[in-house]
């Protein structure tokens, strides 16, 4: 076994890969970019480099730089972990013409399954089921729509480089095809240095079914069962879970044998996981990942093994812990991801700082993987992943309920993340039922994309507690502070000089004013809203939440204060409120009018609108490209375009003003 290990990537999977190698004794590496300088992954190694600026192609995609720490540190190996180097073939060459070795398949293998077309090739030589498509080097335009026409709409533009839903577009019908293509091209093209795509049948109601497949230099090669991912947003997976619900054991064993013939198709060594879709009792090849997976968590729930540590023991020459006969499931594991978005924006990713970030420790079963914590930063240059929530239990029905509870005590502050949506899915019959395919978020998307609309009389009752506790600890702060002890001032008993018993709260939730009369009185507080009076007292427990009675009734919360912003966190869901300033009123807020500002820092890659132009509602203006996706700027309404103030290539910071625009009729 090695005795140092270089792990070139960040986040949680860096966390993650450190645990195990501290576990078994491995000195730890990281690196880091300036972004990254005081990142939890770089706390938590044994050592860390600098390795360039903030954006990955100046850093973590330099692989001549890192094989320069690994040489200066005198690593051994280099774990890869997902995304960035580890699926990049001529990086593996490199770390073997250095003499460190690369924990991960041989270039050969991922050079192979690196090219979805080529990778397609292989499958369908080696008998593994296909999915209805073209696969072939002929980019044409002419020829990609022509081959689309075959196939019959609606297909899928693919890039054939990539994976996590980047460079792909599902079309529904020839019209749209040329714009898809364009934009699908432009998106692979930034993401993988690679514009190249293939096209597939786009299924109607498909299952994402994929099987994990390890193997070693020695020839052997095994499977540990299979993980539904079919729960997804934008092609990207929300939610996975293990074993797949519903799998009957001839479909499973007929899926995990053509997934090991794919993998032993390519000499291949190491973790690999072979994904399927699935529709009815049909299932087809889609790709093959010639890396650990985001969702591997599930897997080593259900077998009891720890993956990161067979990927180290193989890439050491030793042959797999355990044969195919030894591999045992037990139970049911589901993960899902928390992210720093915002669903209610077309997942628009979130940027800024957690002011808060905690996660149940009395959940049985529950286990996090994060690589951020409180008062950490989500940046514009990387995935916003925040942490992976993953539940194990004895079977389906008790893991959804352990998950309920799990995401119920998760408490996130300062930015906007997609943990309602996570609970909702949750607590969703469709859930429940395992009613699942990759269509489950737009299907039920009023049920899970609901507007969060007001807080309720409880909520805003609660609020105003804790604006009272908050005065109550500064004045209690402030009277320790004194030093004349006999002053009217020290006393913290609610003692006012000519002050009323009573006083009116205002706070602002989204475009809404909400307020609340509050009565003050030797036993606690009346919170009179909405023309009821609820009997309210407070004070905080030994974790220094909020514990409120409200007329009698025991709630708990978080209550989080940033000037005059308070978060306040009630059963995992997070409510932002402002409380206003009845001599000031709303004054200070930011009215866009006719602006078209960036959501988000990022570059524009394309301009479809001149000064002067006329759009109608709904138009595409400019396309932003931000932590890895496109976003789209759309015309609010008809009207005019009256300027453009940036160009194709440009930076723009979170805020700027992209376009200006006026509605018909202003």
């Amino acid at each position: 076994m090695f005795s140092s290990l270089l792990i070139a990537n960040r986040g949680e999977i860096a966390c993650r890969i450190a645990r195990t190698a501290r576990r078994l004794g491995i000195r730890t590496i990281a690196v880091h970019s300036d972004a990254d300088a005081g990142a939890r992954h770089v706390r938590e190694a044994d050592d860390s480099y600098r390795i360039g600026p903030a954006a990955a192609a100046e850093s973590y995609l330099l692989g001549e730089r890192i094989l320069e720490v690994a040489r200066a540190s005198g690593a051994e190996a280099i774990h890869p972990g997902y995304g960035f180097l580890s699926e990049n073939a001529g990086f593996a060459e490199a770390c073997a013409a250095a003499g460190v070795v690369f924990v991960g398949p041989p270039a050969e293998a991922i050079r192979a399954m690196g090219s979805k077309s080529e990778a397609k090739r292989l499958m369908e030589r080696a008998g593994v089921p296909l999915v209805p498509g073209y696969h072939g080097d002929d980019q044409d335009p002419a020829l990609l729509a022509r081959e689309a026409e075959r196939i019959g709409f609606p297909v899928l533009i693919k890039a054939s480089a990539g994976g996590g839903g980047k460079g792909m577009r599902p079309v529904p019908r020839a019209a749209d095809f040329a714009a898809a293509l364009e934009g699908a091209q432009r998106e692979a093209r930034g993401a993988f240095g690679d514009d190249r795509v293939l096209l597939e049948k786009y299924l109607q109601r498909p299952r994402h079914i994929e099987m994990q497949v390890f193997c070693d230099g020695q020839g052997n090669a095994v499977h540990l069962f299979e993980r539904d991912c079919s729960i997804q947003r934008r092609h990207q997976k929300v939610v996975e879970e293990a074993p797949a619900p519903g799998m009957t054991e001839p479909r499973r064993a007929a899926m995990a044998e053509a997934a090991v013939a794919a993998a032993q198709a390519i000499g291949y060594v190491g973790a690999g996981t072979v994904e399927f879709i699935a529709e009815g009792e049909d299932f087809f090849f889609m790709e093959m990942n010639t890396r650990l997976q985001v969702e591997h968590p599930v897997t080593e729930a259900i077998t009891g093994q720890d993956l990161v540590e067979w990927q180290l023991r193989v890439a050491a020459g030793e042959p797999l812990p355990l044969g195919q006969a030894e591999i045992e499931r037990q139970g049911h594991a589901i993960e899902v991801r928390l992210y720093a978005e915002d669903p209610a924006r077309d997942f628009l990713p979130a940027t800024g700082r957690l002011a808060h970030l905690a996660f149940p420790e009395e959940v049985t079963g529950l286990r996090v993987d994060s690589g951020v914590e409180t008062g950490d930063s989500i940046t514009p240059f990387y995935d916003p992943m925040i942490a992976k929530v993953v539940v194990h239990g004895a079977d389906r029905p008790a893991a959804v309920r352990r998950l309920q509870q799990a995401l119920a005590g998760t408490e996130v502050a300062g930015l906007t993340t997609n943990l309602p949506l996570l609970a909702a899915i949750a607590g969703h019959p469709a859930f429940a039922a395992a009613e699942l395919d990759t269509g489950f978020i737009p299907r039920h998307a009023d049920d899970l994309l609901a507007p969060e609309g007001a807080p309720d009389p409880e909520s805003l009752a609660l609020a105003c507690l804790a604006e009272l506790l908050r005065r109550q600890e500064e004045a209690g702060r402030l009277a320790a502070a004194s030093e004349d002890r006999f002053s009217p001032w020290f006393r913290t008993d609610g003692w006012r000089l000519n002050d009323e018993t009573q006083r009116r709260l205002t706070f602002r939730a989204g475009e809404e004013e909400l307020s609340a009369l509050v009565h003050y009185g030797a036993a606690g507080a009346l919170v009179e809203v909405g023309g009821r009076r609820i009997e309210t007292e407070v004070r905080r427990d030994a974790e220094g939440r909020l514990v409120g009675f409200l007329d009698g009734r025991l709630v708990r919360a978080r209550d989080l204060w940033d000037g005059d912003e308070l978060t306040l966190i009630v059963e995992g869901r997070a409510r932002r409120l402002r409380l206003l300033d009845p001599l000031t009123g709303a004054a200070g807020e930011d009215e866009v009018g006719g602006r078209l500002v960036a959501p988000m820092p990022g570059k524009v890659v394309r301009v479809s609108v001149e000064a002067g132009a006329r759009v109608e509602r709904g138009q595409a203006l400019l396309v932003l490209e931000a932590m890895k996706m496109e976003h789209g700027i759309v015309a609010p309404a008809d009207g005019t375009v009256v300027a453009v103030h940036f160009g194709e290539g440009d930076s723009v910071e979170e805020g700027a003003e992209l376009i200006a625009f006026e509605a018909a009729g202003d």
